[in-house]
């Protein structure tokens, strides 16, 4: 198929416009979704034998069981270290978390930590800097934020209403902000949770 295309252009000399008509092949590309077979999917054994970005995501109290399985597969998705579940935060397994994690707690190692702040403790212990995802004095815009020299990463994500602790902040080596330009000024936690860890997924990837 061919597509016209008149442009007009001046003469040089005598300051009037010639008309030329240009014909432009147009190529179709027929869109069509990938079959599950198609996207290269790992088996659990294969996700548990690849090499993780180092990153852990550590849950500060959270009550949403279905918050809990976004994240999980979050962290599958970008094939991340593994997840710990600290406080109240609910447990796999349960049917209300497979909802949303579509199996992702059979592939995502996770750990369960009582207190966050003794959760931060020893990860600071196995060498992770901690960054808490929060609105807070001194934070790092995610746009500005950097993993260079960042070899080991935890992410400290908070309860819905009340955010990430103060005692837990107070471990952080600091805090990742999203920008935001609406009303709200605030996230779903699972959706923070994409927007941040692919962020730094990308990073890692460049």
């Amino acid at each position: 198929m061919l597509v016209v295309l008149r442009v007009k252009f001046p003469h040089v000399y005598e300051g009037t416009f010639f008309m030329y008509t240009i014909l432009l092949p147009i190529v179709h590309l027929r869109m069509q979704k990938l079959s599950m077979d198609a996207l290269g999917r790992k088996s659990v054994q294969e996700f548990k034998a690849a090499t993780k970005h180092p990153i852990i995501v550590v849950l500060d109290n959270i009550r949403s069981m279905h918050n809990v399985g976004s994240i999980f597969r979050t962290c599958d998705a970008f094939l991340l270290e593994g997840i710990c579940l600290c406080g109240y935060t609910p447990q796999p397994p349960h049917r209300d978390i497979q909802k949303t994690a579509l199996g992702a707690t059979e592939t995502v190692d996770w750990m369960y930590m009582p207190e966050t702040t003794t959760a931060i403790t020893e990860l600071k212990k196995l060498g992770y800097e901690i960054f808490a995802v929060e609105q807070a004095k001194g934070s790092i815009g995610l746009q500005q934020f950097s993993m260079a020299g960042n070899n080991k990463l935890a992410i400290i994500l908070g309860n819905e209403v009340d955010g990430v602790s103060e005692e837990a902040l107070s471990l952080c080596n600091g805090c990742i902000e999203i920008p935001q330009w609406g009303s709200k000024h605030s996230l779903n936690v699972s959706v923070a949770a994409g927007i941040v860890l692919w962020e730094l997924v990308k990073q890692l990837q460049s």
